[in-house]
């Protein structure tokens, strides 16, 4: 070859298998639900003395997307399952157990999922609720995951979804701005290679102050002379410090556990809380400029469990990734609870 030494180009990442390879799982397919009313910056600026210049530089929020009548957090759930059983190419029959994400699902029981599981016509799936807040998403993919590599299951169902507009206080400086509404789903079951790494994760509740529900629903109906609607509180400035550094070293273990280096990366999609806080990520993680980045927030806002789904979702459908690529995920919130892992693109 004219004296040049042919070149072979290098094999693609691969994430490692599970301790035994003897079955793997991957996301087979994802989908997402929007609310239809799109509220802008404006619209909230007033009641909190702020404007459109102040919110999109403390968060890179322009917009976000307030749930209406008839939008309710199963009926959401519901629309973005229905997508990604569809991409999946699962009937609801096929899927053998249930799991929605989500902290604003007002009923203590019966949960969210069994009237998903049933009116999706999962007949007879074991149906669930997980409370993880922000990192809801991801515990219930890491859940899912060790169910089907166990044989506990052929599919899996996972829902991260939120109406937090019905938990936020429209005067509240901190938070008023931030929230947000929506679902996201993501089917998991067996595939040829394994498509979703190990998850590091875990919680710290000595932080249990720093996001939370102001008070609890027995204090806010019984213990005054009038009902009061609780709503969501956050101290800014702390949960910045810990989401923006400690997160990074959360999402680099997961990297390790799974086997792949920054440079096997073809996509980082973290829950979408801060914009600022996914800029420190990514330059505590020295990703390369080749890696997109999920901002689902600039639009959407922060929509919890839901917003790992929701950017995936938004990544796809604008063609910044595609099938088969290789993307760290990590949620983190209230508790304080964090999960990471890395995926194959459904």
């Amino acid at each position: 070859m004219s004296g040049e030494q042919s070149q072979t180009a290098p094999a693609a990442a691969s994430i490692r298998a599970a301790p035994d390879g003897t079955r793997h799982a991957g996301l087979l397919g994802v989908g997402a639900y929007r609310p239809v009313r799109v509220v802008p910056n404006d619209e909230i600026s007033g009641k909190i003395d702020s404007s459109d210049e102040w919110i999109r530089s403390r968060s890179g929020i322009e917009a976000r997307r307030w749930a209406g009548e008839g939008e309710t957090v199963v009926a959401m759930s519901i629309a973005s399952a229905g997508k990604a059983l569809a991409h999946a190419g699962v009937r609801p029959d096929q899927v053998g157990v249930v799991i929605v994400a989500t902290v604003s699902h007002l009923y203590q029981t019966p949960s969210a999922a069994s009237e998903v599981a049933h009116r999706i016509g999962a007949a007879g799936a074991a149906a669930f609720d997980v409370s993880a807040a922000c990192a809801g998403f991801c515990y219930g993919v890491a859940m899912a995951r060790d169910m089907v590599l166990a044989g506990s299951t052929e599919h899996a169902l996972v829902v991260g979804v939120e109406r937090l507009s019905d938990l936020t206080d429209p005067f509240d400086r901190s938070t008023a701005f931030i929230f947000a509404d929506g679902a996201g789903a993501a089917v998991v079951g067996p595939s040829a290679e394994p498509g979703i790494g190990p998850v590091v994760w875990g919680s710290d509740g000595s932080g249990l102050d720093l996001i939370r529900q102001e008070q609890p629903w027995d204090v806010a109906f019984y213990g005054g002379d009038a009902p009061e609607w609780p709503h969501l509180e956050m101290q800014g400035n702390a949960v910045y410090r810990w989401a923006a550094y400690e997160m990074a070293k959360i999402a680099q273990e997961a990297l390790d556990a799974a086997g792949v280096s920054v440079e096997d990366l073809d996509a980082f999609i973290p829950h979408q809380a801060n914009m600022r806080i996914t800029d420190v990520m990514v330059k505590a993680l020295r990703l390369p400029p080749s890696v997109a980045v999920a901002r689902d927030i600039s639009g959407q806002g922060n929509t919890s469990a839901a917003s790992v789904p929701l950017a995936m979702a938004g990544l796809l459908e604008s063609g910044e990734v595609t099938s088969g690529d290789l993307a760290l995920i990590i949620g983190f919130g209230a508790g304080l609870v964090y999960a990471a892992q890395v995926v194959r693109i459904p």
